[in-house]
């Protein structure tokens, strides 16, 4: 008879890993990014357990896409009252928020409910090459998209 080994929260060993996003294109990143927050690279994954690790990205500002994206992709939001439409280019905001731009790709390709909720908040996306989690000893990942 065979057992199954579930994974409780409690037992789930997390790594940071830091990855570069200079020249790299936005959804291939995202991709790879959204499975390691995920943990389906561990052996023990399980769909219903948060057992993902951290990533903090940096150089958020120098990711590029392809095709005519920069003119065509649009992010919208809205206010709530009637011609309330914000509507923004990609071009723009790489320019205003390009953290945004890679934690709203990201957070597209994670479950929409409350264990997403919980894996959005182990990224950590700059711009430049600095960052705020040195301690942590991050190890440095590279996919090799190009």
């Amino acid at each position: 008879m065979r057992t199954t080994f579930i994974t409780k929260p409690a037992e789930v060993k997390r790594k940071w890993f830091l990855v570069d996003a200079n020249g790299e294109t936005l959804g291939r990143l995202s991709v790879e990014i959204a499975k390691i927050l995920r943990g389906k690279h561990k052996t023990d994954f399980m769909p219903n357990v948060d057992n993902g690790d951290y990533v903090i990205i940096i150089n958020a500002e120098k990711i590029k896409v392809t095709g005519k994206k920069l003119e065509q992709k649009i992010y919208r939001k809205h206010s709530g009252y009637p011609g309330g439409m914000k509507i923004i280019k990609l071009k723009d905001m790489l320019k205003r928020r390009p953290e945004f731009v890679l934690r709203h790709a990201i957070k597209g390709m994670l479950p929409k409910n409350n264990l997403g909720h919980a894996i959005i908040k182990k990224l950590y996306v700059y711009t430049g090459e600095n960052y705020k989690q040195v301690a942590q000893k991050p190890v440095k990942v590279d996919f090799n998209l190009n």
